[in-house]
């Protein structure tokens, strides 16, 4: 057990958290970490005397001093891309992504994982522990918390204290076989409902609920995990699989973009069902390995609208939302209208069709099909959205697109400079370390594979303040006999 967690919560009086709830800890603990940031942002750039940092750290001190008051305690936790208040997760949203990425960098940087307040605090005392926070030595994911609490008592600065990282592995455990469970259900279900429309039976509708609000879920509480599995890419149950990462990508695609929940739930079904229409497209042109001919393309192409008379036909079952008609509709367009279907007069693509195209032609370029044994690495299909205005994509949901997953998405093979293999298992948060995931060394240094390998942060640095690991270059899994999957599951 660490000094973090055997050390007791303050306490006053049972039913503290009634007393506050989560709904005030959500709230004041969003204006408690913006004054943090701020002060951070103030010291980087400013004197301690400066008037802006001492009106910060003025604001700081009373926003901590209140919320301490009411809640009896005062502890922020980072773990992964996410921040605790007093064991309450925060949401991150488009308003403050900056601020909760900025704080997760410094705790990272410092080798924390926690600070809490014990005492009354001046603005003397943040100063002094905001400016030993932001000038830690780089350690990286390395416990600095011993160095950095002999500082502040060095200082005179009493009333905080600092823990180390958490160990996340019990979470981590936790949180991949829920994203499995979510994974598993939503192909299974997905297959039953294109099953049934392609036997003229009614689909079960609320099967697709329950899995893309599971989709929704695991993205907003964790989406490292669920992203990870899009890695599978069953080839014989491609069909399914793909609707269902297309799905997954969209939703994390629009939670980056700061969608709410009922938006992110009507972008689910809408990127679940985007191919529906291909239930109708007889199989054998669908699996057809060889290239198509004009008649079939021209079959291939119907497949929009097709969606469209589909989704129609099952409002009278359900709630089938009317966005998921457009999508359908429009996912083949291009923002241009220079795709398939042609539109009968002028349009604007919609914003969740843009997503899902995105998120299709990512998968399916990077997914191995009947016609195409040799899909791209992701780190080159990313490549081909980005530089190729042939594929038609909305250039800035593809660079949203491409901060989320990072320049190395998921599932990535990487050579090191220790010469190491790994895999990157998540993107980097952080804009300016995005070429830095965290990955899955699954090789020793001489090429022995190992497995399942260790998870490593790329920001981790040496005593000189040099980067342990590097990227140097990618490498082809089918080189190695690696089953990227497997890594996965």
């Amino acid at each position: 057990m660490t000094q973090a967690t055997a050390r007791p919560r303050m306490q006053a009086a049972p039913g503290v958290a009634e007393r506050g709830g989560d709904a005030f800890v959500r709230q004041r603990g969003r204006d408690f970490l913006s004054a943090l940031y701020s002060a951070l942002r103030a010291l980087k750039l400013y004197p301690p005397e400066n008037t802006v940092v001492q009106k910060s750290l003025f604001d700081l001190q009373q926003i901590g001093e209140q919320f301490q008051k009411r809640e009896h305690e005062l502890e922020v936790r980072a773990s992964r891309e996410f921040i605790f208040l007093n064991s309450t997760r925060l949401r991150l949203d488009l308003e403050n992504y900056a601020s909760f990425s900025r704080i997760l960098g410094i705790f990272r940087e410092a080798g924390i994982g926690l600070f809490r307040l014990t005492g009354e605090a001046t603005t003397r005392d943040w100063t002094v522990f905001l400016s030993h926070l932001q000038s830690a030595p780089g350690a990286a994911a390395d416990d600095q918390s011993a160095p950095l609490m002999a500082r502040l008592a060095g200082a005179g600065v009493t009333c905080f204290f600092v823990g180390p990282p958490a160990e996340v592995e019990d979470d981590r455990e936790q949180s991949k076989e829920a994203a499995k469970r979510v994974y598993a259900q939503s192909v299974s279900a997905t297959k039953d409902v294109i099953s049934s429309v392609r036997m003229g039976q009614s689909p079960n509708l609320k099967k697709i609920k329950r899995v893309v609000q599971g989709i929704v879920d695991q993205i907003l509480n964790e989406e490292t995990s669920l992203l990870g599995l899009t890695t599978l890419r069953d080839y014989d149950e491609y069909t399914f699989v793909h609707s269902v990462n297309v799905c997954i990508f969209s939703v994390a695609l629009g939670r980056k973009l700061g969608f709410n929940r009922r938006q992110l739930y009507d972008l689910g079904v809408a990127a679940l069902m985007h191919d529906i229409g291909k239930s109708r497209i007889p199989l054998e042109v669908l699996t057809k390995p060889s290239s198509l001919n004009e008649e079939e393309w021209l079959i291939i192409q119907k497949h929009p609208w097709m969606g469209v008379l589909t989704l129609l036909g099952m409002r009278g079952h359900s709630d089938i939302p009317y966005r998921a008609m457009i999508v359908a509709y429009e996912h083949h367009m291009k923002p241009d209208l220079t795709g398939y279907p042609k539109p009968v007069r002028p349009r604007t693509m919609s914003i969740f069709s843009r997503i899902v195209a995105v998120s299709d032609g990512f998968d399916a370029a990077t997914s191995r099909r009947a016609y195409q044994q040799d899909p791209y690495s992701p780190a080159d299909a990313l490549a081909e959205m980005s530089n190729n205005p042939r594929r038609g994509m909305d250039p800035v949901i593809v660079k949203a697109f491409v901060s989320m997953v990072g320049h190395f998405p998921v599932g990535t093979l990487v050579i090191l400079d220790t010469f190491e293999l790994a895999l990157v298992h998540a993107a980097n948060p952080q804009p300016e370390a995005i070429s830095r995931p965290t990955v899955r060394i699954i090789s020793d240094s001489t090429g022995n594979l190992l497995f399942p390998g260790h998870l490593v942060e790329l920001t981790q640095r040496d005593a000189s303040g040099e980067y342990t690991r590097t990227i140097i270059k990618l490498a082809d899994p089918n080189r190695y006999g690696i089953r990227v999957g497997d890594y996965f599951v």
